[in-house]
């Protein structure tokens, strides 16, 4: 099979995951503002599984599996003297998610342009906002969209730079950035999801006839979606002033 058939039929199934990803999320009803996190779960692990199915015993490979491998890593006391090693460990959940940043930021910066790049540059961001570095996390989302486009890593870093510049205080961009998103019923991404969140941002801007009109059309065209109920009481909310 040829290289660019190959890599076709990786995309292919990226994209069929993606999709799958976002019934899993309607499934679990969980926060909105979570989205990026919920659907990112299921993308890592697709991602993760087709990059060591398929690399090659290359630096960046060999780096990419270190840096997956602090992922699965044990939160928690070391191991009792005298007790068979499980692996690697942190103290604590922060510890364990700086060190991910750094292994994932390495090789972002050695292979940018690469597949391996992209992917840890995805990660190092995703790190980058659970630790709270909102503006980071921004900035290398950006550099992931910059490096993939429309493709399944530039538009799930699409939807986390919109919640990274959100949580830095920048709604203006966070706005545009959610309203473009909602605009491409066409893509892998939970349309009615973004709705909901874009409503809810321009209510903390202080747009509320926005936030309205962002809600009704959640209602209108989504009418089957988990959000409805929550999108009612928003527009409640509203009303009542």
């Amino acid at each position: 099979m040829k290289r660019t058939e190959r890599q076709h039929l990786k995309e292919n199934e990226l994209a069929h995951l993606a999709v799958a990803a976002r019934a899993s999320l309607e499934a679990r009803g969980g926060q909105v503002g979570k989205i990026a996190i919920a659907v990112a779960v299921v993308l890592i692990a697709a991602i993760a599984f087709a990059v060591f199915q398929n690399r090659s015993a290359s630096r960046a490979g060999r780096l990419l599996g270190e840096a997956m491998a602090v992922q699965d890593a044990r939160v928690g006391a070391p191991d009792a003297p005298g007790t068979p090693s499980t692996g690697p460990s942190f103290p604590n959940e922060r510890e364990k998610t700086q060190t991910m940043l750094t292994k994932f930021k390495a090789v972002a910066d050695q292979f940018p342009g690469t597949g391996e790049g992209t992917f840890a540059r995805y990660r190092e961001a995703g790190a980058q906002m659970a630790l709270g570095n909102a503006k980071d996390a921004a900035a290398a989302y950006e550099k992931v969209i910059a490096a993939d486009g429309d493709g399944i890593y530039g538009q799930m870093a699409k939807l986390g730079l919109a919640e990274a510049l959100a949580r830095s205080g920048e709604f203006d961009r966070a706005i545009e950035t959610f309203k473009a998103l909602s605009a491409n019923k066409d893509g892998s991404l939970p349309v009615d999801g973004i709705l909901m969140r874009l409503g809810r941002l321009y209510r903390e801007a202080g747009k509320a006839t926005d936030a309205e009109q962002t809600f009704n059309r959640l209602v209108q065209e989504f009418p089957d979606s988990q959000f409805v109920s929550d999108a009612r009481r928003e527009l409640d909310a509203i009303k009542k002033g």
